[in-house]
């Protein structure tokens, strides 16, 4: 595999991000993977690694740059760690500001010779489910593909929530959720659910049963691999079918 960590010039400053590929001659199809709110560590860059083995070009960014190098020891989280961890999703969670990211990160790749020209995916996990919906309703005409596995704050009293742009995405989307999630509730579950129908957007949804926030993860204490293992066929039967 080829794999590198590069600067990418943003509005702001420089975004650290890791990009992985296959590493031999060819072009890939872009995926863009937003992070969860405990940030960049090497379990986000073995799932990036194993996402570009499929053959895609993957870029995983460092969305708390604006804020400094943040980086959790998560075996050891405790409740002044995760007041941390919360303080950082409030900054992150800012849509002008990923969707500036976000356009940075397609220009980066647009000038990478192993990513290839044309549609882009993107995957976002917990904090990471508004950022995919913002960035699929923002660049529909590189977006083809989106999916978010138990996202947060999906529905909200603020004018940059995302149930307000979802049904205005022109991507085929994939909402993966867990059953015992209180940050996804099964009423939001519905309401986008139903804002997607009555839209007419090509999606599907999906509540994993005996599953908690956090399920896909493999180092964490909510890992469950069969449902982990199920979200891994869809998705990369979904950029198959949207990106190749």
């Amino acid at each position: 595999m080829f794999e590198q960590e590069v600067l990418i010039s943003t509005h702001h400053g420089k975004m650290p991000a890791f990009v992985v590929c296959p590493h031999k001659d060819g072009q890939w199809p872009t995926v863009i993977f937003y992070m969860d709110a405990p940030g960049i560590r090497p379990e986000l860059w073995n799932m990036a690694r194993k996402i570009a083995k499929q053959g895609y070009f993957v870029v995983l960014p460092d969305l708390y740059y604006r804020i400094g190098t943040v980086r959790f020891d998560l075996p050891r989280r405790e409740e002044t760690m995760s007041q941390v961890v919360r303080a950082c999703i409030s900054h992150a969670m800012n849509r002008a500001q990923i969707l500036d990211d976000t356009g940075a990160v397609i220009g980066f790749a647009d000038g990478q010779g192993q990513a290839k020209d044309g549609p882009i995916g993107l995957v976002g996990y917990c904090m990471g489910g508004p950022f995919i919906t913002w960035a699929a309703e923002h660049f529909p005409d590189r977006v083809k593909s989106a999916a978010s596995l138990y996202g947060v704050r999906m529905v909200n009293e603020l004018e940059q929530s995302p149930h307000n742009f979802i049904g205005k995405v022109k991507a085929e989307l994939y909402y993966g959720f867990a059953e015992h999630d209180n940050a996804a509730p099964p009423e939001v579950i519905a309401q986008l659910t139903k804002i997607m129908e009555e839209a007419g957007v090509k999606h599907r949804v999906e509540v994993l049963p005996e599953t908690r926030h956090g399920f896909c993860f493999p180092e964490r204490g909510a890992y469950a691999p069969a449902a982990s293992e199920h979200v891994w066929k869809v998705l990369f039967d979904l950029w198959e079918r949207t990106l190749k």
